[in-house]
């Protein structure tokens, strides 16, 4: 099977999320996308960050609908920080005769060697750039070159449709009690709702 890695905080996960990785699984033929929640995320500040049973709560009512779309706590289960190096060694474990294919969007790119051990994730799992038509499209292009040319690696390239979504956005809106329907799904929604999250001054 050809399985795409979705990862991201998903603080919340919205509309843009589901969209692109449909769009993806489709222009790829991919069998199916995990989506997996981070765990302690080492590029972020936690106090910014709600709980990761919250996170994973929404994610499962965000995909629950896509028969292609599943969830993995490979990262919430961790009690130490989590980074990409160790979740790949894990998921290639779990799927010794899959092709796992990381998908990373253009800011992801622009950072990757200064993940741990960049050097050898990048030779572990294929990697695709979901990257909106913008005007910023030459460098991507020119930076996965570079990559490619310095790893001896094949980094791909995906354009997707601009959407112009933030999960920043949606807790701010949230924060000052504005409407966030049509930017999450219904349930996740209600959820936030519920659960009275995004309420302090969180970015």
């Amino acid at each position: 099977m050809k399985i795409g890695i979705m990862g991201g905080t998903f603080n919340p996960i919205h509309l843009g999320h589901l969209i692109l990785s449909e769009y993806i699984r489709e222009g790829l033929n991919l069998d199916k996308i995990i989506f997996i929640p981070t765990g302690q995320p080492p590029h972020k500040d936690n106090s910014k960050v709600i709980d990761a049973l919250h996170r994973k709560a929404m994610t499962e009512l965000s995909i629950k609908d896509n028969p292609y779309f599943f969830l993995s706590n490979i990262e919430l289960e961790r009690k130490y920080k989590s980074y990409t190096i160790d979740t790949i060694k894990e998921l290639k474990e779990q799927y010794k005769d899959d092709t796992l294919i990381m998908i990373i969007g253009t800011d992801s790119l622009m950072s990757i060697e200064s993940w741990k051990d960049s050097s050898e994730l990048l030779k572990q799992i294929d990697f695709i750039v979901a990257d909106r038509i913008s005007r910023e499209k030459e460098d991507t292009i020119k930076e996965i070159k570079r990559l490619n040319l310095k790893h001896s690696i094949e980094i791909k390239y995906l354009d997707i449709p601009l959407l112009e979504i933030s999960s920043t956005e949606i807790r701010d809106r949230v924060r000052k009690n504005k409407s966030i329907k049509y930017l999450v799904k219904e349930n996740v929604y209600k959820y936030i709702l519920e659960n009275n999250l995004y309420k302090e001054n969180l970015y």
